[in-house]
């Protein structure tokens, strides 16, 4: 039996100090770098650190016949309320599981960062399979599949050894630039928000990396003064926008790509509140294709993306692997095409 001493040679630190990062204890701090190494240590040797981990490996072996039929979802709890593409997403995954006479338990992510508390919930809830939709850290990631098996809607995991449903979000924004460019388009700018846990690495996210991407292919210079970073908030995208044509107003792109169609509605009043034409002087174009989008004014051009279909094969993802009918993470890359309407709807010369 491995035990913490074990941990804490191969390691090399304290027994205390093992036993403060798994028992989560607050009350001295240890690095993240320390932190990231003991876990390791914990995945490599084998350790099972507390009695719910040891229920769970308990019922995997068993293989029981009883079933609870519950799916774990890991997300902010408000997403599917305030943001109409995490709704969509949620609706799919709710009606495929309703289907096949699963239930679907919300966990939220501040439950993952207490390890014990988090295999505690699984195990009192019955939890066989879970859905991520927030970002949680690469070690628990490959913790929590030792127990039970995990499936990823984002492109957070893209490069994990984990079950992917997704789409393109790189091509996306290349197709979009594409054809802005054969619009007439030399001109243009980029909306969008970074990757990491403030949202400030916006050179790292897949959206911007198309857009990036695609001009260079098309030998188009990219203006940084043109790439705003909103953080993901439709209040910073309209008040960089504002920023941006106050600047310098003689001085401003032709289309803003935007990576979200809430970052593109957002900009779009603030161009109109200052007397910038749509799409005359700029032209906007958003990603996911909300319903909100067809009611802006102008309506807004935009990348369709399948959230319906993306929660529903989420779904049915998870099901078959708890039922053993997948044994390897599946990356299923769904399609997408461009909705063409009054935002982007002129040709330059």
């Amino acid at each position: 039996m491995i035990r913490l001493k074990d941990i804490a040679e191969q390691v090399g630190v304290s027994i205390s100090t093992v036993s403060r990062v798994i028992q989560n204890d607050q009350t001295r701090n240890v690095n993240q770098e320390t932190k990231a190494r003991i876990w390791e240590a914990v995945k490599e040797l084998g350790y099972i650190p507390n009695q719910h981990a040891r229920n769970l490996v308990a019922n995997k072996q068993e293989k029981r016949n009883v079933r609870t039929m519950k799916i774990g979802w890991v997300a902010n709890p408000k997403q599917a309320e305030i943001n109409p593409y995490f709704a969509n997403i949620y609706t799919g995954i709710r009606d495929e599981l309703t289907n096949n006479e699963y239930n679907l338990i919300s966990i939220t992510k501040d439950e993952l960062e207490n390890e014990a508390l988090l295999l505690k919930t699984i195990h009192d809830l019955g939890i066989e399979g879970l859905l991520l939709i927030d970002k949680i850290n690469d070690n628990m990631i490959e913790y929590i599949q030792q127990y039970i098996p995990l499936v990823g809607l984002d492109f957070f995991y893209a490069d994990k050894n984990i079950a992917i449903i997704d789409y393109d979000r790189e091509a996306s924004t290349k197709m979009v630039v594409k054809y802005l460019v054969k619009q007439g388009h030399h001109d243009i700018g980029f909306i969008g928000g970074g990757v990491n846990e403030t949202f400030e690495d916006l050179y790292a996210e897949h959206r911007f990396k198309g857009f990036q991407r695609a001009m260079e292919e098309t030998g188009l210079e990219i203006q940084p003064e043109w790439v705003l970073n909103t953080r993901w908030k439709m209040e910073n995208s309209y008040v960089e926008m504002k920023r941006l044509i106050k600047k310098n107003p003689l001085h401003l792109p032709t289309a803003m790509v935007c990576a979200s169609d809430l970052m593109a509605i957002a900009a779009m009043r603030a161009a109109r509140e200052n007397k910038i034409r749509i799409p005359e002087d700029i032209a906007f174009f958003g990603v996911d294709n909300l319903e909100m989008g067809k009611y802006s004014s102008p309506q807004l051009s935009t990348v369709d993306i399948p959230k319906y279909e993306m929660g529903r094969m989420a779904a049915k993802t998870i099901i078959e692997m708890v039922e053993g009918k997948i044994k390897l993470p599946v990356k299923i890359i769904l399609p997408f095409e461009l909705v063409f309407r009054e935002s982007s709807n002129i040709k330059r010369t």
